[in-house]
């Protein structure tokens, strides 16, 4: 790893293009829906990749808008790339969820736990095909607007077939006499 001091007019010229470009970068978290804490996350980056452009000779303080709008929405997507890698890192398969679910609600008899853990599947799967997806991936975790993502879909879209998807499972499992 090689080691690089920063001089302090170049981060200077940094710091001014990130604030005189600051309603753009703005636009850029908004659009990819990033929220505050990622917005950190990705101002620093786009200033590692303007540094990064001043050590290969790039004059910061005359970089077009549209370098910088390119370089913010890269960095907005490398973020999202990386927070989706560490959820898929992270996540558990929903059969597990459910196994656990089933034995922590009824650790006693593991025959009932099982069958739990079935028939919570068993209803899943007939849910309506565009309800389906979306209600697996918020029970294995996922927030809704990662999940509009993940599916090209509008968050308005993703939050009806959610809210709707939830409804009939919680339907259909109280007619199957499951209760909380």
């Amino acid at each position: 790893m090689v080691l690089t001091v920063i001089q302090p007019d170049v981060s200077r010229a940094v710091e001014q293009t990130v604030g005189s470009f600051a309603d753009l970068i703005r636009r850029v978290a908004w659009r990819h829906r990033l929220q505050d804490s990622d917005i950190d996350e990705l101002l620093q980056d786009l200033r590692i990749r303007l540094w990064h452009a001043a050590e290969r000779g790039e004059k910061i303080e005359a970089l077009p808008a549209s370098y910088v709008y390119q370089a913010a929405v890269s960095a907005a997507l490398d973020g999202i790339r990386r927070r989706r890698a560490q959820r898929y890192e992270l996540s558990v398969p929903l059969d597990e969820n459910l196994e656990s679910l089933a034995k922590a609600s009824d650790a006693r008899d593991p025959l009932t736990a099982s069958d739990l853990a079935e028939q919570v599947a068993a209803a899943i799967s007939s849910l309506h095909e565009t309800r389906r997806p979306v209600v697996r991936m918020y029970l294995a975790g996922y927030p809704r607007e990662e999940i509009a993502d993940l599916l090209g879909w509008s968050e308005a879209k993703t939050r009806n077939l959610l809210y709707r998807g939830l409804a009939d499972l919680r339907a259909m499992l109280s007619e199957a006499g499951i209760e909380p």
